[in-house]
């Protein structure tokens, strides 16, 4: 992938997905459990999660916003932060990237009823 790609949730390659596969299961499911209350779908789905790695016994996320100015941001990163910690059985930091989020990071964008449709039909 060329750096000027944005990457998708089938691109997104997590450096756990090498070092430690067995977790990235239990990271996912914990994950899962960390939902945008606007959107209702959880970071997994959105595509949030950007990387992941695991060094010297710590996890490190890297995650992104639906909006940089999300009112319930502060919350989301630190749900992430603790579900990734119950998930992992480790310290994690998070850290945000400034990376525009975008409907094709999601895993499915079909999944995502925006209400666009109605009286059109």
């Amino acid at each position: 992938m060329s750096a000027d790609e944005t990457p998708t949730p089938q691109s997104v390659h997590w450096d756990i997905h090498d070092t430690h596969p067995d977790l990235v299961p239990r990271l996912r499911a914990a994950l899962a459990e960390v939902v945008d209350p606007e959107l209702g779908l959880n970071v997994i789905q959105l595509g949030l999660i950007r990387q992941v790695s695991i060094q010297d016994g710590v996890a490190h996320l890297t995650m992104l916003l639906t909006t940089p100015f999300c009112p319930y941001g502060p919350a989301i990163v630190e749900m992430t932060r603790q579900k990734a910690m119950e998930g992992l059985q480790m310290p994690v930091t998070v850290d945000l990237s400034l990376e525009p989020w975008n409907f094709s990071m999601m895993e499915d964008p079909t999944s995502l009823d925006w209400g666009l449709t109605e009286g059109f039909e």
